[in-house]
């Protein structure tokens, strides 16, 4: 109950520091605007960009009280289209505010260092670095807008399917060849509209499979349609069924109970703490489902992973384990668990490539951002840094050193939906197909 309330108050304090924020950033580009379209001319111009400016705060102020406070717009048709619009404003304003204000506070710094490197010139005004800064800030300012925009028509939806072979240790041959299709992150939402998923619906089914598994965060909000989202996966047919987990989203909807009574109602299971031993051609395999596991509450210390799973992991059969936070994984491969399906990350939803050097905002919550990762199995070996793997390839240097030498595996699901940022840059939304291999 205390971790409950401590959970409420925090999300509430964050509530209300978006708000501030947010008006804030608003007042910055709306005042600006204001002042652009009265030095317009002519006037008929003028009154047509007033029009279009009122228009403006009124798409910005439905679009937080109807995100914020009440859904009341339908979730289809043209506002669809405005709630989705004023998002994506809302997010690139606040970054092109940001990158203004960086701008801004470099010209004073660069200010002062002149009055202090040469302390006879006490006049600050420079017309050349002015220039250079008015454009500076121009450019910090619309850049945002410009790769926002992009990010969010051009690979938002581009769906891409990945195929991938992993070899697991101990895996009977029987086994060998099996295919997972993984599904992850869909957050069913004015982002991701249910036509897209029932887009994304139609190019899995037409993958070979022989089980499919959705690895949490159905929905993003407790005002997105977790029933359609369920019942448009019940569409999905795979000789093992369809198994799923929950995500840190089903927590903040407060529908953990609600997700797994609706895959049980459309005949797919969600394994919560739970799992169950499952036969592909006469071989077993032992397959465990969690809900998120978070590594701390808002307020609190560090907590341990996967306690609640222990006694559940076999010894005979080989351990395929759904987790949405990859971060568990380390712990995983501790216990002995084979292979982990995660997500959580959307593979950062932005990468940027500067000189030879990545950078991506997934790698700031965990380790492992995208792909497939390998660990020693049962905490053997020196497991202090994880192990990347190319997507589709298993080099000669990640094989065990010995015959004694085995490693856990876990793949992290891209994602199919967004958050935070409606865009994704070089991230593409993925469908994985992922063929068990026997370790030889």
């Amino acid at each position: 109950m205390r971790i409950l309330y401590e959970f409420t108050l925090f999300r509430v304090f964050e509530d209300i520091v978006f708000l501030v924020v947010l008006f804030y950033v608003q007042r910055f580009w709306l005042r600006g605007a204001l002042r652009f379209i009265q030095r317009t001319s002519p006037r008929w111009i003028r009154q047509v960009l007033h029009a279009l400016w009122f228009l403006a705060v009124i798409s910005v102020t439905v679009t937080v009280i109807n995100s914020t406070f009440a859904r009341f717009l339908p979730r289809h048709g043209i506002s669809t289209w405005i709630l989705a619009g004023g998002k994506l404003w809302l997010v690139v304003s606040l970054l092109g505010f940001v990158g203004i204000q960086i701008v801004r506070a470099l010209n004073l710094l660069a200010a002062r260092a002149v009055t202090t490197l040469v302390p006879q010139r006490r006049e600050r005004f420079d017309p050349a670095r002015r220039e250079f800064f008015r454009y500076a800030g121009y450019l910090a300012g619309g850049l945002p807008i410009v790769v926002g925009t992009y990010g969010f028509f051009g690979e938002r939806l581009d769906y891409r399917v990945r195929t991938i072979e992993i070899p697991i240790p101990g895996l009977p041959f029987d086994l060998d060849g099996m295919r997972i299709l993984q599904l992850s992150d869909i957050h069913l939402s004015d982002f991701l509209p249910l036509s897209e998923l029932r887009r994304v619906v139609a190019m899995a089914s037409a993958l070979p499979a022989d089980i499919i598994v959705v690895t949490g965060d159905f929905i993003t909000s407790a005002h997105d349609p977790l029933d359609a989202c369920i019942a448009e996966l019940s569409q999905l047919r795979a000789p093992l069924g369809v198994w799923g987990c929950n995500g840190n989203h089903e927590i903040y909807a407060h529908v953990e109970a609600k997700a797994k009574t609706l895959f049980a109602q459309h005949g797919m299971r969600l394994l919560r703490q739970e799992s169950a031993e499952l036969t592909w051609q006469g071989a077993k395999f032992n397959l465990l489902g969690v809900d998120y596991q978070r590594e701390r509450p808002p307020f609190g210390k560090m907590r341990p992973m996967l306690t609640s799973i222990e006694s559940l992991v076999r010894k005979d059969i080989p351990n395929i384990l759904l987790s949405h936070n990859p971060n568990s994984f380390v712990r995983a491969a501790e216990l002995g668990i084979e292979l982990s399906l995660a997500g959580h990350t959307h593979g950062g939803q932005v990468q940027v490539e500067i000189l030879d050097h990545s950078w991506n905002p997934a790698k700031y919550m965990s380790d492992f951002i995208a792909g497939l990762y390998r660990l020693p199995l049962g905490g053997s070996g020196n497991s202090a840094a994880p192990a990347a793997v190319a997507d589709g390839a298993v080099p000669a240097a990640m094989a065990p050193a010995s015959s004694a030498q085995k490693y856990a595996s876990i793949y992290v699901n891209r994602g199919l939906g967004t958050i935070g940022m409606p865009i994704r840059i070089e991230v593409p939304p993925e469908i994985t197909v992922i063929t068990l291999r026997s370790e030889v």
